[in-house]
């Protein structure tokens, strides 16, 4: 079983889009995917009850109290992280994660967040000593603006790697409510956002 934790301890950040566009991935390829949603508003469970009946088949799992183990069949484990996590919880979910991935939007104060949570995650025995992939996502970018510049500034101070760059979209939350993702919508307009997400694919073994 591979199992991605998408995580952030700044909310809004994009964390869910992602996690749902991952366990979508899976899904089309076949694999039995499984969202482990963390937080408490529930929002990854929230999306699979919009699903339609005919989407490929994504488990739910409520972790928002506790962390349980996936059922025994599960290809891929895909985890929703809350915001604000502890110290104690990033560890707790970094256990069972093999790739960790990190979204942050083009604005200071999530700049300020996301790098005080990648201390954090430096801090972790299993990354420091490199058992963990970790890759960070830029999220909501908008090409040729001075915060998606500025953010280019940020990644390269970085030390994790930047594996993709989402483009900013009202696609992405008009399909996430009807439970879909540009992955398996029948939505001609999004296949332009497609090349978006391959790298990201890429190093979760979707290539």
């Amino acid at each position: 079983m591979l199992s991605v934790l998408v995580g952030n301890i700044k909310g809004g950040c994009g964390k869910t889009t992602i996690a749902t566009h991952l366990a979508s991935a899976f899904a089309a390829a076949g694999l039995r995917t499984v969202i482990g949603d963390c937080d408490r508003q529930r929002s990854s469970l929230n999306w699979l009850r919009r699903r339609r009946p005919d989407a490929p088949s994504i488990a739910g799992l409520d972790w928002a109290k506790a962390v349980d183990a996936p059922p025994r069949d599960t290809e891929r484990l895909v985890i929703d992280a809350p915001a604000a996590m502890r110290h104690k919880a990033v560890e707790e979910l970094i256990a069972i994660a093999d790739v960790v991935v990190v979204p942050v939007l083009p604005s200071a104060f999530d700049e300020d967040a996301t790098a005080h949570f990648l201390a954090k995650l430096a801090e972790v025995k299993a990354v420091r000593k490199n058992k963990r992939v970790v890759a960070v996502v830029g999220n909501r970018l908008r090409p040729g603006t001075r915060a998606s510049a500025r953010l280019d500034t940020f990644f390269a101070g970085l030390g994790f790697p930047v594996v993709a760059r989402l483009r900013d979209s009202q696609l992405y939350p008009a399909l996430a409510a009807e439970g879909a993702s540009v992955i398996d919508t029948a939505q001609r307009r999004a296949r332009d956002y497609l090349p978006d997400w391959g790298p990201l694919l890429d190093l979760v073994g979707l290539g």
